[in-house]
């Protein structure tokens, strides 16, 4: 698994954002860029070449479940891995992230074994 891959984490809250960053940076990876938003998200995303998302799910002005569609359905970034995290483990919140093609989805709150693990298997390695 490549460690130096670019990880963008999209999260309202700038303590969740810290703390998913903090894990990541215990399980090795450096290369970490973050936003506020879904919109914030998007713009960061056509900037530059992100490797990796891993996003919230609730979100003002676009959420989760919007920031994943609309990276879908752009075709130079439908195939990047998306992590969707959410507090809710809503059975529809689920399915919705899955027809609109989530690689994985993990509920808060986790520990650093548990976004390691989905991450590892996301990408394979």
């Amino acid at each position: 698994m490549d460690k130096n891959i670019k990880i963008l984490i999209v999260d309202d809250f700038a303590t969740m954002r810290k703390v998913i960053r903090n894990i990541l940076k215990q399980i090795g990876f450096e290369n970490i860029v973050e936003a506020e938003d879904g919109v914030a998200a998007l713009k960061l995303l056509k900037s530059q070449k992100i490797d990796f998302i891993i996003a919230d799910w609730n979100m003002p002005n676009m959420t989760g479940l919007e920031l994943l569609k609309a990276v879908r359905a752009d075709q130079d970034l439908a195939k990047t891995p998306f992590l969707m995290v959410t507090a809710e483990a809503l059975q529809e919140n689920v399915v919705a992230a899955v027809k609109a093609g989530v690689s994985n989805y993990i509920v808060k709150p986790f520990t650093a074994e548990v976004l390691n693990e989905k991450i590892t298997k996301i990408l394979g390695g």
